[in-house]
């Protein structure tokens, strides 16, 4: 029972959530408390104590009910074990393990059988889908397929019947076993392959991306905003135990005859900063653009103001229309409108400072992001002094 359990959340770490010793410790508790007979009260149980947002919880439903569907089974039939163990251990029985399964039908005990070579065989290490074949292999090994196989070709040499018999009990068991296997993918294997994925997608360099990668790498910069989100969302302030105010400690203590009993230390405060993304989505960029715009909206619930610009002959505000409409198809016809004129810096920072100079104050940082070629044109660096020094 305790291997039930350090499988189970080996499965959710694989799968994407973070499980701590100390929640594993919990889960063991909460086990020890109610058993395994309530399986929806086994599921609340350990999504209580082992998922921690919407998103885990959605993660910890789907595996439970992977994972202990066979389990299910199992337990309805509590001879299975025993069953499937007299079966094995039958020495004098020239009939292998495979052929005296599948000849008695016993659902639990092939179910069972099942269970303990996919233990032997180390199906559990299972990462990507390439690998369904090897372990269905190592199963059917564990199960005695090189004593049947002996046997096949014996029958086949003599021309004996059985042979057909045999072809059709390993082929059974086979089928069995790989789906078996696929099953501990979807368990143990698929979280695994999805965050090798993002590794490598990771590492690519943005010009590098094709359209296949852009779907995962919007679930990737997903992932990256919510956790810069979950480290800044809060407006905090930061006590300098070292630096008293004098003044207001006076103050506070005038009553005391300037006697400091309460002391009141200096504070820095971070405001929470105001955002203007101004972005050449011309060819050259539009890939780069992406990124930075899909990250800061995935941020726009931490940043209180963020405002949106795209240019390259002239400048537009398209901070709406991302706000508030799906960002692929958006983003793609920004691109095919505002980036298929020459870019022309000059052009782009005049129209901001004629029609919305005055979102610039001293909170504000301004992203600017191009690849800084105005064609010969007037970059109008003057202009772009000035937003600074604002």
């Amino acid at each position: 029972m305790d291997r039930v359990l350090t499988d189970f959340i080996r499965a959710l770490r694989s799968g994407g959530v973070e499980v701590s010793p100390a929640e594993s410790i919990d889960a063991a508790g909460a086990v020890k408390m109610i058993g395994y007979s309530d399986r929806t009260l086994l599921k609340d149980s350990l999504g209580c104590v082992l998922a921690k947002s919407p998103e885990e919880k959605s993660i910890h439903d789907d595996l439970f009910d992977l994972y202990f569907a066979r389990r299910e089974s199992q337990h309805a039939s509590g001879s299975a074990s025993e069953s499937e163990s007299s079966a094995s251990d039958n020495d004098d029985n020239e009939a292998s393990q495979i052929e005296q399964l599948t000849q008695a039908g016993d659902e639990a005990a092939i179910a069972v059988a099942l269970e303990q070579a996919a233990q032997e065989a180390g199906v559990q290490d299972i990462r990507f889908s390439t690998q369904t074949a090897y372990f269905t292999q190592q199963m059917m090994k564990a199960m005695g397929s090189e004593k049947l196989q002996e046997r096949l070709i014996e029958a086949l040499q003599n021309r004996d019947p059985e042979a057909d018999d045999i072809m059709e009990a390993r082929s059974e068991m086979q089928a069995r076993a790989r789906e078996y296997v696929r099953q501990q993918f979807d368990v143990f294997g698929a979280g695994a392959t999805e965050q090798f994925r993002e590794e490598i997608l990771g590492s690519k360099r943005l010009s590098e991306l094709d359209s296949y990668d852009l779907h995962r790498m919007k679930a990737l910069i997903a992932k990256i905003a919510k956790k810069l989100a979950a480290k800044h969302s809060r407006r905090r302030k930061r006590k300098n135990r070292g630096v008293l105010d004098v003044r207001r400690t006076l103050r506070a203590n005038a009553g005391f005859d300037g006697v400091p009993f309460s002391t009141i230390w200096k504070q820095k405060k971070k405001d929470r900063p105001k955002i203007i993304a101004m972005c050449d989505v011309s060819g050259s960029v539009s890939q780069y653009v992406r990124f930075l715009l899909l990250l800061l909206y995935g941020l726009k619930e931490t940043i209180p103001k963020l405002d949106a610009y795209a240019f390259s002959g002239r400048l537009e505000d398209v901070g709406p229309m991302l706000a508030n409409g799906d960002f692929d198809p958006v983003m793609k016809r920004i691109v095919n409108t505002i980036g298929m004129s020459s870019t022309d810096y000059g052009q782009s920072l005049s129209d901001f400072k004629v029609n919305h100079w005055n979102t610039l104050d001293r909170r504000t940082t301004i992203i600017m992001l191009g690849d800084g070629r105005s064609n010969h044109g007037d970059p109008r660096l003057d202009i772009f002094r000035e937003m600074a020094a604002r």
